[in-house]
Formats: structure tokens, C-alpha cells, sequence
């Protein structure tokens, strides 16, 4: 029987689920954490992307996570002019404000692994080639590198 009675909100929790359990499997068991982790980074990624490439990436997130991934935006002609890695991980730790801390670039290389696992690899390609070199090192190298140690991630595009 379905928890909310509407499959496609099943599905989109069910994802979302799997996404922080994810998270948590690299950053510890707090799924408030693993949440705040991936809300700061993808409002770091979003600001950052041109406005087609944001809305392309977003077309491929869960509905839930489409959502947190919108939540907030203002849409501007144009991408941050934030070149450095330093600015990109001071954004994400504004982000975690008032939970208990842990390195925001970590956040950020988990939540890429993340994606990568979970979005086409020419969209989160597409994604990490349009941002500056100094942040696109902190995702990973390609979808080989993303798996997890449980292969949980596959297991959940299908």
C-alpha cells in the first residue's frame, strides 16, 4: 500500500531517501546533517551554473529534490562571478548554518558523487565543465569514481 496514496510521491521519497542514505554512508549516520548538506551545495551549484544548464540538471533531479534545489531561487541574467573554490565552500558553510559543523567541501564532493550516480553522466558533465576549474576539481573524475562501496547508487537510477 502506498504511504502517501500517490505513486509519484512515493517515488520521490523513496529517492530522496536514498540520496542522504548516501550522504550519510560518507558523512555519518544524521540525516538532519545529510540534508543540510545536500540543500547548501546544490544552492552553491544552482547559483553558480548559467540558467539552461541549471534548469537542465534540475529536469533530472527527484520532484523532492528538484524542490530543495529551487527553494529560494531568484534567477538572474548570468552566473556568479565567484571564481574560487574558497568562495564556493564559504557559500555551501553559510548554508549549514546552526547544525553541527563539519567541512563544507566535503559536503560538496559527497553531494557531487551523488549526483553523478544519479543524473546522466553527459548532464553532470555538462554541469562540472560550465563551473570554474578550481571547483571542478572537487567532483569526481568520472561515474567510476562515484560508486559507492555498497552499489546502492545503481541500484537506484533503475
Amino acid at each position: 500500500m502506498s504511504s502517501t496514496g500517490l505513486d509519484v510521491f512515493d517515488k520521490t521519497l523513496q529517492t530522496t531517501h536514498i540520496w542522504l542514505g548516501e550522504i550519510m554512508a560518507e558523512m555519518g549516520p544524521d540525516r538532519q546533517r545529510a540534508y543540510h548538506a545536500l540543500r547548501a551545495v546544490l544552492h552553491a551549484l544552482r547559483d553558480r551554473l548559467p540558467i539552461d544548464d541549471s534548469a537542465h540538471l534540475a529536469a533530472q533531479l527527484p520532484l523532492l529534490v528538484r524542490g530543495i534545489y529551487y527553494d529560494g531561487w531568484h534567477p538572474r541574467p548570468g552566473t556568479s562571478r565567484e571564481r574560487k573554490q574558497e568562495a564556493f565552500v564559504a557559500h555551501i558553510q553559510d548554508g549549514l548554518q546552526g547544525i553541527r559543523p563539519f567541512d563544507p567541501k566535503q559536503a560538496a564532493q559527497v553531494v557531487f558523487k551523488v549526483i553523478a550516480r544519479h543524473v546522466s553522466p553527459g548532464e553532470w558533465q555538462k554541469v562540472k565543465h560550465a563551473l570554474p576549474q578550481e571547483i571542478q576539481v572537487l567532483w569526481p573524475e568520472d561515474q567510476s569514481t562515484a560508486a559507492v562501496g555498497d552499489g546502492a547508487g545503481a541500484a537506484a537510477r533503475s
